[in-house]
């Protein structure tokens, strides 16, 4: 087995096999991750891969917030105007790869990107949209709920919003 290697989404990867258990997701990284990001340019995937095979992905975009839908501890400490966040907008681990770290080593790197974007243009966190099977991985990470507004999906669950500052980012990364 070579060494797994997290790099962006080329246009020549293979997608077709790719299975993680949430049709939602499958289908999001097979038909559409690709458009997203070489058509639209709305956000930029991923890969984590093992040779040519995709163990897993993440989809991030740069995004905002502000200071009044974070928690009450770090709102004392933001402005209440926009505030420039990285949004993980999309998370996956192959069915065949779960459980060997895949998702976290994605979520680092999802962090280093961030780390980037405060160095480069400014950033105060990440910002998640955890599906109600992925709150608990996000929880014990250190990821909050944000305030959100809530809206209607019809019978589909709403993804929560979950937020994690670039000074907790640091801590997870040293």
């Amino acid at each position: 087995m070579a060494e797994v290697v997290v790099r962006p989404l080329a246009r020549s990867d293979d997608r077709s096999d790719f299975g993680c258990g949430d049709i939602e997701l499958d289908r999001f990284f097979q038909r559409y991750a690709g458009q997203n990001q070489f058509r639209h340019h709305i956000g930029n995937t991923y890969v984590a891969v093992d040779g040519a095979r995709i163990l897993g992905f993440v989809t991030v975009s740069p995004g905002e917030i502000t200071g009044a839908t974070v928690f009450e501890h770090t709102r004392k400490r933001l402005p209440d105007y926009p505030l420039p966040i990285l949004r993980v907008s999309r998370l996956a681990v192959d069915h065949r790869a779960q459980r060997r770290g895949i998702g976290k080593l994605l979520l680092r790197f999802a962090f280093r990107l961030a780390l980037e974007l405060r160095d480069r243009f400014g950033c105060v966190g990440v910002v998640v949209d955890a599906k109600v099977t992925a709150i608990p991985f996000y929880t014990t990470l250190g990821f909050r709920p944000l305030e959100a507004m809530q809206g209607a999906l019809g019978d589909r669950p709403e993804p929560l919003p979950m937020f994690l500052a670039i000074r907790r980012i640091i801590a997870a990364l040293e």
